[in-house]
């Protein structure tokens, strides 16, 4: 759920948000990986979000993130964007666990059958 930790003015135009998902691209035009908002949240879907590109290119393109964002106005008929709060440490969102591990292994990946260990039982000696 969408939060605002505070208000610009009190007509609800919010400033900081709270568990902003963003996925990632690579921005051919730029050369690098970006992030971009989602659809089904309460901010508009493909806002783009700067944040260094270096901690999403640690992961594949389509992985999602979960951050904490503020939203920059800018004038003259351009489009606003997300910075994100926490830039040193981004996190992978974990309600995409499952999507973000198929992306990471492949689209063909399956995931182990409920109630198998993945871990393997120690050897008898």
């Amino acid at each position: 759920m969408q939060l605002s930790l505070l208000d610009e003015v009190p007509e609800l135009n919010k400033v900081f948000f709270l568990d902003v998902f963003a996925e990632s691209y690579y921005d051919n035009s730029k050369k690098r990986m970006r992030l971009s908002t989602i659809n089904g949240q309460q901010v508009p879907c493909d806002i783009k979000v700067s944040c260094p590109s270096k901690l999403v290119a640690n992961y594949p393109e389509g992985t999602i993130f979960k951050l904490d964002a503020r939203l920059v106005r800018r004038g003259n008929g351009r489009n606003p964007y997300f910075i994100a709060i926490n830039r040193t440490h981004l996190q992978r969102a974990l309600e995409f666990f499952d999507y973000n591990l198929k992306v990471q292994n492949g689209f063909d990946y399956v995931f182990p059958k409920k109630g198998k260990s993945m871990i393997r039982p120690a050897l008898r000696s």
